[in-house]
């Protein structure tokens, strides 16, 4: 088990909260490195759940000149992120930034943000290595950590109770380290590395009579496989790869917009896309 520091430092101080319109709830930063194109600045990115920024996720119909058609284009709005500042376990003070959304992902309920602080964040969370996901097991000591009912962060120790619960069709961990609302977003750490597992996101809620009942003790985190599911789709490894980095990775994105844009063009005109190209 992580000692009291670890904790700290792996843990508590990587958690940020979020807050978007009226809704709120967690965030994790898991990277922190030097803008290679701006010398002093750097570039921060934390992950949070979709459902927790979506009120920042706007859809609306647009005529695109170039497909001859409306269309659906998305566009954010910012989102605010209060990274907090400690003196060992004393809370020094919160620092409010306000980030832009750079990928979401409705299905995975995932969203990456990039924070318009340039300068370095010293506590970063280390999402799971691949080759480790497989070495989990039942019993295995967790903590979560998050904005309980958006009250500052804090941890709640645990154990993995189910590897593998699909949900909608999605794969999540199940854990009974108490989870409750505003923890979305938050963290599920392993207690003996550290490592990120995945993002709270959901907690078992019954019926009783007329009202509900929350099984804080049995709640779910995505699991760490869909984290690089999202990486990859949404062409986010420098994330966990550092031979990449978000230049080239916000370049794949917009080469990826365009193919797609591609697609529907020469889709509507029953045009085999193989060896056309748009700039």
């Amino acid at each position: 088990m992580l000692s009291v520091d670890e904790i700290h430092e792996k843990i508590l101080y990587p958690v940020v909260r979020v807050r978007s319109g009226n809704a709120g709830g967690s965030g994790v930063v898991i990277y922190s490195e030097e803008d290679p194109q701006h010398e002093g600045r750097y570039i921060n990115i934390a992950l949070t759940c979709q459902h927790v920024v979506d009120s920042a996720i706007k859809l609306r119909d647009e005529f695109d000149p170039v497909l001859k058609q409306q269309r659906k284009t998305d566009y954010f709005e910012e989102v605010a992120i209060e990274v907090f500042d400690y003196d060992g376990s004393n809370l020094i003070s919160s620092n409010s930034t306000q980030a832009d959304i750079i990928a979401y992902d409705k299905h995975h309920d995932l969203a990456a943000v990039r924070l318009r602080n340039f300068k370095p964040v010293e506590h970063v969370a280390q999402v799971i290595p691949q080759e480790d996901i497989n070495s989990l097991r039942i019993a295995d000591e967790v903590i979560t950590c998050g904005c309980s009912l958006l009250h500052d962060p804090f941890p709640n120790n645990g154990t993995l109770t189910y590897l593998r619960e699909v949900i909608e069709q999605k794969t999540y961990l199940m854990a009974n380290a108490p989870s409750i609302f505003g923890n979305s977003g938050g963290g599920l750490f392993h207690g003996d590395s550290g490592h990120l597992l995945g993002l709270t996101s959901r907690v078992t809620v019954t019926q009783m009579g007329f009202g509900m009942d929350v099984q804080t003790w049995m709640n779910f985190s995505t699991h760490p496989e869909r984290l690089y599911e999202f990486f990859d789709h949404q062409e986010l490894q420098f994330l966990y790869n550092d031979k990449d980095n978000y230049y080239d990775a916000m370049k794949r994105r917009e080469s990826k917009r365009k193919e797609a844009l591609r697609s529907i063009i020469f889709q509507d005109h029953g045009v085999d896309t193989n060896n056309e190209g748009i700039e």
